[in-house]
């Protein structure tokens, strides 16, 4: 239960900086008991063993009957947080579970043998379209530091991740060797693009590629995204964050900083 509340917390804590005081960022909702919650609470249910499960992403009916009650503290369906708690019963019967559920979870957390090329590998080779017609090939990219990040249309960490690149990736490395490549994978131009106009209401304005196959994806990894690789002006892997936990971003940052200050 304790890894459960890590996770949890690794998905929420951390806080989007505003980059324009008009632009709102998006934000997770979280429902509990018919109830609008803060993390705080959150926390205090996992504290107590009540977290039966956490369901991450509504169906578009689902957000719209919640607006209808919630009012404008609904978003965008794929932020917004159901979470199912247990009864005394269930809370019970998880304890006797507990070993084997940590079990569970380590290997989940477990995410290093996700990857196929790790730091210090050459970067493999591979040409994307981008949503705007344009065709990036990694090979002709050498003397500049390349930060590639794997997101999904559907995958609320990503999208969240997105909300701060604006403000610490792209304006501060803007006239700088850096190119920023964000790849969806397994999805359509045409969902891609959809997904990305609609993100413009949080500031997010900026090209991306598409991998509709996973073929440059099953290049470099397996399982859960976001997944960034940041690679040198050799080609080769400097650094890799999995998922967006607090700070994520700002590791990011700091990582291309050094590379471009070598």
């Amino acid at each position: 239960m304790k890894k459960l509340i890590v996770l949890i917390f690794a998905l929420y804590g951390f806080t989007l900086l505003a980059q324009e005081k008009d632009i709102k960022k998006p934000e997770y909702v979280i429902i509990a008991n018919n109830q609008v919650i803060t993390k705080e609470k959150l926390g205090e249910l996992g504290q107590q063993g009540l977290i039966k499960g956490m369901n991450k992403g509504v169906t578009e009916e689902k957000r719209n009957e919640l607006a209808e009650k919630f009012g404008d503290k609904i978003g965008d369906r794929e932020f917004v947080i159901i979470i199912d708690l247990l009864t005394e019963k269930e809370k019970a019967e998880r304890q006797k579970k507990a070993t084997l559920d940590n079990k569970k979870i380590s290997a989940v957390k477990n995410r290093n043998n996700e990857l196929k090329l790790n730091i210090n590998d050459t970067a493999s080779q591979f040409t994307v379209q981008m949503i705007d017609g344009q065709k990036i090939n990694l090979s002709e990219l050498k003397g500049k530091v390349v930060l590639l990040n794997y997101w999904a249309t559907w995958c609320a960490p990503c999208l969240m991740e997105f909300a701060e690149f604006p403000e610490k990736i792209i304006e501060p490395f803007k006239d700088k060797d850096f190119v920023l490549i964000p790849i969806a994978i397994g999805e359509s131009q045409e969902k891609v693009e959809k997904k990305m106009d609609k993100m413009k209401k949080y500031g997010v304005d900026f090209n991306v590629g598409i991998d509709p196959q996973k073929e440059i994806w099953n290049q470099y990894a397996t399982g859960a995204i976001p997944k960034s690789f940041i690679i040198d002006q050799h080609g080769i892997i400097n650094y890799i964050s999995i998922g967006n936990s607090e700070g994520n971003v700002d590791k990011l940052a700091a990582e291309i900083q050094k590379l471009l200050q070598e």
